[in-house]
């Protein structure tokens, strides 16, 4: 039952994804600005995404290292929520960590929290703590990219196989949550990286997301109404 009402919940959040992708759109055409988005970081960090998908197509794929990152996200996030992570094991054929409780986000953090991107922003974080301004920032930018395209392209692979994960809080449910948490992460990101506000993006979402409901709602109407006026007929 609970897994039934999951699925209805996935697909009434439907019309959301569809708003947030305009919204992403929008954002990313603020965070442009007036350089048209052609910045030597704006170049490192899609020249990353590019470098790590040239790696994906050309080498064999780091599966211990995605699913060494899965785990420790299940355990990072376990600790978020006062969870005690203990028993990590790592192999080429999966892994597991043991925790004193779990919930949703514990779960699928794994399949939207980018575990080693955040590690680069942690470090450079750091880094400028001590040396401001934060020295090559285009490379960084570059291990951005290049983790993130990791995280999504692994994340892709691993969504299409069969995952207890997602299948604890049934599919439907757990692709619509997973895709919207990943499409804000990112543009959170953007906003705190780029010339797009907070305050811009949030209109952004505000305004997309209603109109995509609207438009659902106004659809709807006009479905009804057409059934309507097909019965009066007979």
């Amino acid at each position: 039952m609970a897994n039934f009402l999951r699925m209805l919940l996935g697909v009434a959040l439907l019309p959301m994804c569809w708003g947030v992708v305009r919204a992403f759109y929008d954002s990313v055409l603020a965070a442009a600005g007036d350089s048209g988005g052609v910045t030597a970081e704006s170049i490192a960090l899609v020249g990353g995404m590019v470098a790590f998908v040239l790696c994906w197509m050309a080498v064999p794929h780091p599966v211990k290292t995605y699913v060494l990152g899965h785990e420790l996200t299940h355990a990072l996030w376990g600790l978020v929520f006062g969870a005690v992570p203990s028993k990590l094991r790592v192999s080429a054929a999966g892994g597991s960590v043991n925790l004193t409780k779990s919930n949703m986000l514990i779960t699928l953090a794994p399949y939207f929290f980018p575990f080693y991107t955040f590690l680069v922003i942690v470090v450079a974080l750091i880094t400028s703590a001590f040396i401001r301004p934060l020295p090559w920032l285009p490379l960084w930018m570059f291990t951005v990219g290049f983790t993130w395209a990791f995280h999504a392209l692994f994340t892709l692979e691993t969504l299409a196989q069969r995952q207890p994960d997602v299948k604890l809080y049934g599919r439907i449910f757990s692709w619509v949550f997973i895709f919207l948490a990943n499409v804000v992460l990112v543009l959170v990101f953007l906003a705190a990286v780029t010339s797009l506000t907070f305050a811009q993006l949030g209109g952004f979402l505000v305004n997309r997301v209603l109109d995509a409901y609207v438009g659902v709602g106004s659809a709807a109407v006009d479905a009804f109404n057409w059934m309507v006026s097909q019965c009066s007929r007979t």
